[in-house]
């Protein structure tokens, strides 16, 4: 009798701490003997070598990829909104795994077998495939929305706090596409009606 092939996927996700856009999830299935040389988690690699592994996973191995928008973190919290991410990465995947290795603490409800990993990006192949995926997909996609909104320069800071983030809120407001549920947005709106009474 034939055993049944083992399909494990590493999830992992960029932009849960931003203040603006969409978190996106990817899911990501490959035979162990794929070369990736220079492979770690996304966030201690080139964006030049991110790029680089990028390519080779979306020719090489089954990639996933699902996204929540800010809509949906300031209407259903964060965590949730990154269950449904991690959900339609998984829809996105052309196969169907038997496990599921999962970047980070928090637990989640799949039908499939899984597992949380604490630094898994840093620790397992796959889930460090996973988070090179979903960070060059949302660095693009925040590059252009940043032509969309142009005040606020997404294409440098991605929609994370930076300084430079923080004055182009302070001078322009919120966009479209920020997530006004966070507590320096609700701070700076608090700051904007304080100025207009």
């Amino acid at each position: 009798m034939q055993t049944p092939e083992v399909l494990i996927a590493g999830l992992d996700e960029v932009g849960r701490g931003s203040w603006a856009g969409p978190v996106v999830a990817a899911a990501v299935v490959f035979h162990r003997a794929l070369k990736l040389p220079g492979l770690k988690d996304s966030k201690l690699m080139t964006a030049k070598r991110r790029e680089f592994i990028y390519e080779i996973l979306i020719k090489k191995a089954h990639v996933g990829v699902g996204m929540a928008s800010h809509e949906e973190v300031d209407q259903f919290g964060l965590l949730h909104a990154t269950f449904k991410a991690y959900e339609r990465a998984l829809e996105a995947l052309p196969v169907v795994p038997t496990k599921l290795l999962i970047d980070g603490r928090d637990k989640f409800f799949f039908a499939i077998p899984h597992q949380s990993i604490i630094r898994g990006d840093q620790k397992v192949r796959v889930i460090s495939a996973a988070s090179v995926v979903a960070k060059v997909t949302r660095d693009r996609l925040m590059v252009e929305l940043a032509e969309t909104y142009p005040n606020y320069h997404f294409e440098d800071h991605k929609g994370y706090g930076t300084r430079k983030h923080q004055a182009r809120l302070k001078t322009f407001g919120p966009s479209p596409i920020h997530r006004i549920s966070y507590a320096p947005l609700k701070a700076l709106k608090c700051e904007q009606l304080e100025f207009l009474s």
